[in-house]
C-alpha cells in the first residue's frame, strides 16, 4: 500500500489538535508550524539500542529468569485501544515475518529529570524494525520526528479524542502515546505492526554502559554545550554519557540536520550490535547478565512480549542474522514544500519501500559513497502471508535505498 503525498495548489491548512473541553487545558499542537526544531532526536535512539542488543545476545542460560522477567513493564491500556481500531488496520503480512515499533520517550519523570523539565512524553525518533520470514536479514527504518503526516483519531490520557489531523509525525506520541503512534505508523506505511517497545535515555545509556561502551571515530574535535559534549579528535570509547551526547548533538556534528543525525544514530546502533555479535558477551554470562538486566528494566512493551520468554523465542529466532545482513535507512523523504522545516515522503519511493517490506520482499541497501561497504540486497520473500494467498511478485528490479549496516559500524 503506497503511501501518497497529494499535490494541491495551496498549502493544507493545518488546524492542529481538536480543543479540549471547556475548563481543562488548552489545545496541544506538536505540529504547528510555528513550533521551532528541537534538537531531540537522540532521545527516541534508546528503543533500537536495546532491540539489537537482545537480537544479537540470545543463547545463555536463564538463571536469573525471575529477576530479569519482573523488570519488563507491559502496556495493556495500549492494545485495548488498538482493538477498538481493528477494522481500520492493515492486514497482516507473511507468516513468520515481523514488523516492530521502536519508540523513544524523552520523559523527564524520574531519573530522567536530570535532563529537564517534565513536559509529558514525547518521540522524536521512531523506527520500523522489519525481520525478515527467513530470519537471515532484519531492515530498521528511520522515520523522521518532523515528517508531515495524517494523524487519525486518537485518544488522549484524559478519555477525550482528537479529531484527524495533519500533523508533524512525533505528536502523535505525545497526545495519543503509543496507540496513536502506531495506528499513524499503520496509515503512512500500510504495515501492520506486530509488536512495540518503548525506552527512555536513561535506559541507553546503561544499554552502552553494558556492553562497556562503543568505539567511534571522529575527524575533528567535538565541542558541545548543548548536548554536554566534549571529544578529541580520533578513533576511540564512548560510554553511557558521552554515548548519548554523541548521538544527541546537531549543530556540532554535520550538517545540523536531523536526517544526518538519524544517519549518525544508525551507524551507532550498527556498531552497538557489531560489538555485541563479537566480543564474547553470547557466550559469558557474567557479560550478558547486565545487559539483559539493563535491556529489560528499560523497557515497555506489548504483552506478547512483556516477559522474558516472549523476547526469548523473538531473540533467538534471530541469533544467526549476520551482522552484515542487519541493515538500516531513513524513509525517503525531502523538505516540506510548505515548510522548510518540515519533511514530507518522497514518491514512489517511499511507497516501493513500504510495499516491498509489507510482502517480505528483498530491499537493496545503497552505502554512502567511500564507505567501502557493496550493496547489501536483503528479504526473503515468504511464499504465502498469514491469510494463505501469495504476495505478489516485486515488478522489475529490486528497489535500493541509502543506508549502511551493522557490518559497517561507525569506524567501518
Amino acid at each position: 500500500m503506497d503511501a501518497q503525498v497529494t499535490e494541491t495548489p495551496e498549502p493544507p491548512r493545518f488546524t492542529g489538535w481538536a480543543e479540549r473541553p471547556a475548563g481543562g487545558p488548552g489545545p496541544h499542537r506538536p505540529g504547528d508550524s510555528r513550533t521551532p526544531r528541537r534538537p531531540r532526536g537522540w532521545r527516541g535512539w534508546a528503543a533500537l539500542g536495546v532491540t539489537g542488543v537482545l537480537l544479537a545476545g540470545a543463547g545463555s542460560g536463564w538463571a536469573v529468569y525471575a529477576r530479569l522477567n519482573s523488570n519488563i513493564r507491559t502496556d495493556s491500556a495500549t492494545e485495548k485501544e488498538l482493538r477498538k481500531w481493528e477494522s481500520e488496520r492493515p492486514p497482516a503480512g507473511p507468516p513468520n515475518a515481523v514488523n516492530m515499533l521502536l519508540i523513544g520517550s524523552d520523559t523527564r519523570s524520574g531519573d530522567n529529570g536530570r535532563y529537564g523539565h517534565d513536559a509529558g512524553q514525547r518521540s522524536d525518533t521512531t523506527m520500523l524494525l522489519h525481520l525478515a520470514a527467513d530470519r537471515k536479514s532484519a531492515t530498521a527504518v528511520s522515520i523522521p520526528r518532523d515528517l508531515m503526516v495524517e494523524v487519525p483519531h486518537c485518544k488522549r490520557p484524559d478519555g477525550t479524542e482528537t479529531a484527524p489531523r495533519l500533523a508533524q509525525f512525533n505528536g502523535a506520541f505525545a497526545v495519543g502515546g503509543a496507540a496513536c503512534m502506531i495506528r499513524t505508523v499503520e496509515k503512512l506505511t500500510g504495515i501492520r505492526i506486530d509488536h512495540y517497545l518503548i525506552i527512555d535515555f536513561v535506559g541507553f545509556k546503561k544499554m552502552v554502559d553494558a556492553v562497556d561502551g562503543v568505539e567511534v571515530c571522529l575527524p575533528r574535535p567535538v565541542h558541545d554545550p548543548a548536548a554536554q559534549l566534549t571529544l578529541p579528535a580520533g578513533r576511540q570509547i564512548l560510554h553511557g554519557e558521552a554515548a548519548l551526547g554523541f548521538v544527541r548533538a546537531r549543530k556540532s556534528l554535520g550538517n545540523g540536520s536531523d536526517t544526518q543525525r538519524m544517519q549518525r544514530q544508525q551507524d551507532f546502533l550498527a556498531a552497538l550490535v557489531k560489538k555485541v555479535q563479537s566480543n564474547g558477551v553470547l557466550l559469558n554470562p557474567t557479560r550478558l547478565y547486565p545487559v539483559l538486566d539493563a535491556a529489560t528494566s528499560s523497557l515497555t512493551t506489548d504483552a506478547a512480549l512483556a516477559s522474558l520468554k516472549g523476547l526469548y523465542e523473538l531473540v533467538r529466532s534471530t541469533r544467526s542474522i549476520p551482522a552484515g545482513r542487519f541493515q538500516f535507512m531513513t524513509v525517503p523523504r525531502r523538505e516540506y514544500r510548505y515548510d522548510p522545516n518540515r519533511d514530507e515522503l518522497v514518491q514512489p519511493d517511499a511507497g516501493r519501500l513500504f510495499g516491498q517490506l509489507h510482502g517480505d520482499r528483498p530491499v537493496t541497501v545503497k552505502p554512502p559513497p567511500g564507505s567501502g561497504e557493496k550493496p547489501v540486497r536483503t528479504g526473503a520473500g515468504a511464499p504465502a502471508d498469514r491469510t494463505g494467498k501469495a504476495p505478489s511478485p516485486s515488478a522489475g528490479p529490486v528497489p535500493s535505498f541509502p543506508g549502511t549496516t551493522a557490518g559497517h559500524g561507525v569506524c567501518g
